[in-house]
């Protein structure tokens, strides 16, 4: 999933962004905790995943201040991962899905769960859900892959006519 970010995605709107993999955001929008001056905490997975994205400390100090993030802060400390001029986030965030779209999907949702589920793990543990995982999504697409490359598909970074 991939947010577009335009304006200001405050509260429940930057929880909402942070559900996302990929966030691309308009030069002139913002993120922030904005519902700390009414009294009310993040219930959106907020304080799981801010954490995860820019590192406790940094967390810390935007959720307990309540303080706007520009985009450029957020681009900076990983908030989000591209920026873009105000009005075209969601065309940039299309674009980014439809190529993604291109590849083969077991691989993309294997490496994409890998992510998610080996956060946090021991190192050992990780490595063997990541090779679990992988082996799947190769069995129903690496050899097709292969064949692929083998003919010249793909090499020198030309993947135009991957499909």
């Amino acid at each position: 999933m991939i947010a577009a970010v335009e304006g200001p995605a405050v509260a429940g709107g930057m929880e909402l962004a942070l559900w996302c993999d990929v966030r691309v955001m308009a030069e002139d929008a913002y993120f922030g905790v904005y519902c700390r001056r009414w009294g009310i905490p993040l219930l959106d997975g907020g304080t799981v995943r801010l954490p995860r994205l820019v590192g406790q400390g940094r967390a810390m100090e935007i959720i307990l201040t309540g303080r706007k993030v520009p985009a450029e802060e957020a681009f900076r400390i990983g908030l989000c991962e591209k920026l873009v001029p105000p009005g075209e986030a969601r065309a940039t965030a299309e674009a980014m899905a439809q190529e993604i779209a291109r590849f083969p999907q077991a691989a993309v949702r294997a490496d994409r769960r890998n992510v998610h589920d080996t956060y946090g793990l021991p190192v050992r543990e990780a490595l063997r859900r990541e090779w679990s995982n992988g082996l799947d999504a190769h069995r129903k697409e690496g050899a097709a892959g292969v064949a692929r490359f083998a003919t010249g598909k793909g090499r020198h970074g030309d993947f135009a006519d991957i499909r």
